[in-house]
Protein backbone atom coordinates (compact mmCIF):
# COMPACT_ATOMS: atom_id res chain seq x y z
CA UNK A 1 0.00 0.00 0.00
CA UNK A 2 2.79 2.41 0.89
CA UNK A 3 4.40 1.59 -2.45
CA UNK A 4 1.19 2.52 -4.28
CA UNK A 5 1.07 5.91 -2.56
CA UNK A 6 4.73 6.61 -3.16
CA UNK A 7 4.40 5.79 -6.86
CA UNK A 8 1.11 7.62 -7.39
CA UNK A 9 1.43 10.64 -5.11
CA UNK A 10 0.81 13.03 -8.01
CA UNK A 11 -2.39 11.22 -8.95
CA UNK A 12 -3.55 11.41 -5.34
CA UNK A 13 -2.72 15.10 -5.24
CA UNK A 14 -4.81 15.74 -8.36
CA UNK A 15 -7.59 13.51 -7.03
CA UNK A 16 -7.80 15.47 -3.77
CA UNK A 17 -7.67 18.73 -5.74
CA UNK A 18 -10.64 17.48 -7.78
CA UNK A 19 -12.53 16.59 -4.59
CA UNK A 20 -11.79 20.01 -3.10
CA UNK A 21 -12.93 21.78 -6.26
CA UNK A 22 -16.08 19.64 -6.35
CA UNK A 23 -16.80 20.57 -2.71
CA UNK A 24 -16.27 24.23 -3.59
CA UNK A 25 -18.70 23.88 -6.49
CA UNK A 26 -21.29 22.25 -4.24
CA UNK A 27 -20.97 25.14 -1.78
CA UNK A 28 -21.71 27.81 -4.38
CA UNK A 29 -24.92 28.64 -6.19
CA UNK A 30 -23.29 29.37 -9.52
CA UNK A 31 -20.90 27.41 -11.67
CA UNK A 32 -17.55 28.50 -10.31
CA UNK A 33 -15.11 25.62 -10.20
CA UNK A 34 -16.68 22.68 -12.02
CA UNK A 35 -14.42 23.23 -15.04
CA UNK A 36 -11.32 23.12 -12.87
CA UNK A 37 -12.65 19.98 -11.17
CA UNK A 38 -12.90 18.30 -14.58
CA UNK A 39 -9.39 19.51 -15.39
CA UNK A 40 -8.11 17.99 -12.15
CA UNK A 41 -9.80 14.67 -12.96
CA UNK A 42 -8.08 14.67 -16.37
CA UNK A 43 -4.76 15.49 -14.72
CA UNK A 44 -5.36 12.61 -12.30
CA UNK A 45 -5.63 10.26 -15.28
CA UNK A 46 -2.45 11.75 -16.76
CA UNK A 47 -0.66 11.17 -13.44
CA UNK A 48 -1.88 7.55 -13.30
CA UNK A 49 -0.37 7.08 -16.78
CA UNK A 50 2.88 8.51 -15.31
CA UNK A 51 3.01 11.57 -17.54
CA UNK A 52 5.42 14.29 -16.47
CA UNK A 53 4.37 17.04 -14.08
CA UNK A 54 4.49 19.56 -16.94
CA UNK A 55 2.20 17.37 -19.04
CA UNK A 56 -0.19 17.01 -16.10
CA UNK A 57 -0.37 20.80 -15.68
CA UNK A 58 -0.91 21.20 -19.41
CA UNK A 59 -3.73 18.63 -19.34
CA UNK A 60 -5.28 20.41 -16.34
CA UNK A 61 -5.23 23.83 -18.02
CA UNK A 62 -6.32 22.62 -21.47
CA UNK A 63 -9.23 20.51 -20.19
CA UNK A 64 -10.31 23.31 -17.83
CA UNK A 65 -10.20 25.91 -20.62
CA UNK A 66 -11.98 23.70 -23.16
CA UNK A 67 -14.78 22.73 -20.77
CA UNK A 68 -15.13 26.34 -19.67
CA UNK A 69 -15.32 27.60 -23.25
CA UNK A 70 -17.70 24.83 -24.31
CA UNK A 71 -20.14 24.93 -21.41
CA UNK A 72 -20.11 28.48 -20.05
CA UNK A 73 -22.42 29.94 -22.73
CA UNK A 74 -24.82 27.00 -22.34
CA UNK A 75 -24.73 27.27 -18.55
CA UNK A 76 -25.35 31.01 -18.81
CA UNK A 77 -28.48 30.37 -20.86
CA UNK A 78 -29.75 27.63 -18.58
CA UNK A 79 -29.04 29.48 -15.34
CA UNK A 80 -30.10 32.94 -16.54
CA UNK A 81 -33.10 34.13 -14.63
CA UNK A 82 -35.35 36.81 -16.00
CA UNK A 83 -34.86 39.99 -14.02
CA UNK A 84 -38.18 41.12 -12.62
CA UNK A 85 -38.50 44.85 -12.28
CA UNK A 86 -39.13 46.13 -8.79
CA UNK A 87 -42.20 48.17 -7.98
CA UNK A 88 -40.16 51.32 -8.43
CA UNK A 89 -38.80 50.19 -11.82
CA UNK A 90 -42.36 49.66 -13.01
CA UNK A 91 -42.93 53.43 -12.60
CA UNK A 92 -40.70 54.21 -15.60
CA UNK A 93 -42.89 55.36 -18.45
CA UNK A 94 -45.86 56.18 -16.22
CA UNK A 95 -47.30 59.68 -16.00
CA UNK A 96 -48.79 61.79 -13.27
CA UNK A 97 -49.36 65.37 -12.06
CA UNK A 98 -46.80 67.57 -10.35
CA UNK A 99 -47.95 68.25 -6.77
CA UNK A 100 -45.22 70.77 -5.92
CA UNK A 101 -43.22 72.75 -8.49
CA UNK A 102 -40.11 70.81 -9.49
CA UNK A 103 -36.95 72.88 -9.24
CA UNK A 104 -33.60 71.08 -9.29
CA UNK A 105 -31.73 74.18 -8.09
CA UNK A 106 -33.72 74.42 -4.85
CA UNK A 107 -34.08 70.63 -4.61
CA UNK A 108 -37.85 70.81 -4.41
CA UNK A 109 -40.63 69.04 -6.21
CA UNK A 110 -43.16 66.27 -5.82
CA UNK A 111 -45.21 64.26 -8.28
CA UNK A 112 -47.97 61.70 -7.92
CA UNK A 113 -47.45 58.60 -10.02
CA UNK A 114 -49.50 55.43 -9.70
CA UNK A 115 -51.30 57.01 -6.72
CA UNK A 116 -48.02 57.42 -4.80
CA UNK A 117 -46.33 60.71 -3.88
CA UNK A 118 -42.68 60.86 -4.97
CA UNK A 119 -39.88 63.36 -4.70
CA UNK A 120 -39.26 64.41 -8.29
CA UNK A 121 -36.49 66.11 -10.26
CA UNK A 122 -36.46 67.38 -13.82
CA UNK A 123 -34.40 65.39 -16.32
CA UNK A 124 -33.68 68.58 -18.28
CA UNK A 125 -32.96 70.70 -15.22
CA UNK A 126 -35.72 73.14 -16.18
CA UNK A 127 -38.36 73.91 -13.53
CA UNK A 128 -41.71 72.15 -14.04
CA UNK A 129 -44.82 73.87 -12.71
CA UNK A 130 -47.48 72.50 -10.40
CA UNK A 131 -50.29 70.50 -12.06
CA UNK A 132 -48.13 69.79 -15.14
CA UNK A 133 -48.40 66.18 -16.27
CA UNK A 134 -44.97 64.53 -16.27
CA UNK A 135 -43.62 61.19 -17.48
CA UNK A 136 -41.10 59.20 -15.44
CA UNK A 137 -37.83 58.74 -17.37
CA UNK A 138 -35.73 57.10 -14.63
CA UNK A 139 -35.43 56.56 -10.90
CA UNK A 140 -32.38 57.70 -8.96
CA UNK A 141 -32.50 56.47 -5.41
CA UNK A 142 -35.92 57.56 -4.14
CA UNK A 143 -36.40 60.36 -6.68
CA UNK A 144 -38.31 60.18 -9.93
CA UNK A 145 -36.51 61.77 -12.84
CA UNK A 146 -39.30 63.27 -14.95
CA UNK A 147 -39.97 65.39 -18.00
CA UNK A 148 -43.17 67.13 -19.08
CA UNK A 149 -45.39 64.58 -20.82
CA UNK A 150 -46.66 64.83 -24.34
CA UNK A 151 -50.31 65.89 -24.51
CA UNK A 152 -52.12 63.04 -22.79
CA UNK A 153 -55.69 62.53 -21.79
CA UNK A 154 -56.66 61.82 -18.23
CA UNK A 155 -57.33 58.16 -19.03
CA UNK A 156 -53.70 57.65 -20.12
CA UNK A 157 -52.32 58.69 -16.74
CA UNK A 158 -50.46 56.01 -14.79
CA UNK A 159 -50.39 53.60 -17.73
CA UNK A 160 -47.32 52.20 -19.45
Amino acid sequence: MAEFFSENWQALLWFFAALGLLALEAATVQLVSIWFCLGAVAATVAAIWHWSGTAQLLVFFVVSAVTLAATRPLAGKLLHFKQTPTNADSMIGMSGPVLETINNTTQTGRARVNNLDWTARSVTGEPIGKDTIVTVEAIEGVKLMVRPAQKETGENLNKN
